[in-house]
């Protein structure tokens, strides 16, 4: 079956036709440009499936990722998203442990069994433990106690926090002694453990090896959600956690950043710069494939064929397409580079055909509708950068102007985020520039709110496109996905139009 999808791929896809004239005429297409073509279909909206993959090993639930941009990923937008069925991948603006650290807050949002727990020592302040768990903006409260020999000797819970009015006691005076442990070797599963936790009523459950060593740890919410199946839309790994990625760049350092966060079990790393085929980027791939055999490495970002082609030679996991459609990009204004992002997706796309590379959208999208557009194109997954920008969940304050509520949103090459940033200068390769070209500009988007419903619409929107096409799955959008071009007029009778607006619908903003 596969045999013969690849086949089909190679002879031809109906959009091959479409987008071959727009090259005769030598014509390049974005969203605004284009619509999908409506077809025989067989199934409702709510019938399609949307799972797909962001890199080869890296799967979604929803083909939605959040962008590596310090006003739109941190961890909680990451673990808001990875509830949803998405990915957040967070940027690089921040220290390496700090990076990491937000790495390990995704990873131990929720769990089946944690590998590995963080512990504390027996001799540990109260007030140290809860100064450290602060610093760290942990969300849990339960740390397993060792002794001098690194056995276990406790646990500390939320209640034994609550009911500990002097801080300056040790772990050992306020701990719960000799709690329950099961052994390493019963090979429990996370339904073994909830029956066992349920029996003796217990919400921790130690997991140790034949010395006494903490090797794992069972929660109760967390295994509870698991099993009852409150956790079935989740993007999770396979031991439970949520899944997260993170931006790394292409200096000597980042090779120390990327060892961080591979030891924090991060799912994917991003080569995160404004020009993927160079060399420091090659350099850096290359390396990180010797080094780390099993971690999916993304590169980004291109807009030429040939580019995403080197690319998946030099052993990219996945490529991220996109020179400077986002709103908040000058790249093409600046630098005179790029490709309008609809034809950049097609061409990037058809030049990975055979192959199980697949590619990710990244930026100019406006509207939900973009969304099936991008895939049908050819992406597997779309990244998000203003369009998360606005949610609750996204980083920064609400700032409020001229009576409405607004969050900030900056490019990574806009002046801010160069003077502030290291890893942004590096992004548009003026690390040793001593006069900043900016690329990017400082703006504010409308705040929208919690991210859940923002998602909803998107994915609405989606599964309503997909269902027009016919298509069941996002294989079937891209085999048979077919495009039509419109004029000014066409672009201006899709919006809103001849009417006066009384009510701005939530996934509506005529621009």
């Amino acid at each position: 079956m596969a045999r013969r999808q690849t086949e089909r791929l190679l002879q031809g896809l109906p959009k091959d036709v479409f987008f071959a004239a727009m090259e005769r005429q030598q014509v390049s297409l974005t969203y605004d440009d284009v619509r999908l073509r409506s077809g025989e279909s067989n199934l409702m909206p709510a019938e399609v499936d949307l799972e797909t993959r962001f890199s080869r090993n890296v799967p979604l639930r929803i083909p939605i990722v959040s962008a590596a941009m310090d006003t739109v990923t941190e961890d909680t937008l990451a673990i808001a998203l990875a509830q949803l069925g998405g990915l957040g991948i967070i940027h690089r603006g921040l220290s390496a442990e700090e990076q990491a650290s937000q790495v390990v807050r995704v990873k131990y949002h929720l769990n089946g069994r944690i590998e590995k727990p963080i512990c504390v020592q027996e001799t540990d302040p109260i007030e140290q433990i809860l100064m450290r768990r602060d610093e760290r903006r942990f969300r849990f409260h339960t740390f397993p106690v060792l002794n001098g020999e690194g056995k276990l000797t406790g646990i500390l819970t939320e209640n034994d926090f609550d009911f500990c009015e002097d801080t300056k006691l040790l772990a050992r005076e306020v701990m719960t002694r000799d709690p329950i442990t099961v052994s390493s070797a019963d090979g429990l599963t996370v339904q073994t453990a909830y029956d066992k936790m349920m029996e003796l009523k217990k919400k921790v459950l130690p997991v140790i090896d034949e010395l006494g060593i903490v090797v794992g740890l069972y929660i109760f919410s967390d295994v509870k959600a698991r099993v009852k199946g409150s956790t079935a839309g989740y993007n999770l790994d396979n031991r439970g956690q949520l899944r997260v990625g993170a931006a790394i760049g292409t200096s000597p350092s980042d090779l120390e950043r990327a060892q961080r966060l591979v030891e924090k079990n991060v799912d994917v790393l991003v080569i995160d710069t404004a020009h993927g085929d160079s060399a420091p980027v090659y350099s850096m791939l290359r390396e990180l494939k010797r080094i780390y055999e099993s971690v999916d490495i993304v590169v980004g970002n291109v807009s030429e064929p040939q580019s995403a082609r080197r690319l998946l030679n030099a052993g990219a996991d996945g490529i991220k397409v996109g020179q400077g459609p986002g709103s908040i990009c000058t790249t093409r204004i600046v630098a005179g580079i790029g490709c309008p992002q609809v034809t950049a997706i097609y061409e990037c796309s058809k030049a990975l055909r055979g192959s199980d590379v697949p590619i990710c959208a990244d930026g100019g999208l406006k509207h939900p509708g973009d969304i099936p557009i991008a895939l049908g194109a050819g992406a597997y997954s779309v990244m998000m950068g203003s369009m998360l920008a606005a949610t609750h969940e996204a980083p920064g304050e609400i700032i409020h102007h001229e009576g409405r509520q607004w969050k900030g949103y900056r490019g990574m090459g806009s002046e801010g985020a160069m003077k502030d940033s290291a890893a942004s200068r590096e992004r548009y390769r003026q690390a040793e520039g001593k006069t900043l070209v900016p690329e990017g500009v400082e703006a504010m988007v409308p705040y929208k709110g919690p991210l859940a419903p923002v998602i909803a619409q998107y994915i609405g929107g989606l599964r309503a496109g997909m269902g027009y096409v016919g298509a069941a799955n996002i294989d079937e959008l891209q085999r048979i996905a077919n495009f039509r071009r419109l004029t000014g007029a066409g672009i201006a009778e899709s919006h809103v139009h001849d009417v006066t607006m009384i009510k701005e619908p939530a996934n509506y903003k005529k621009r």
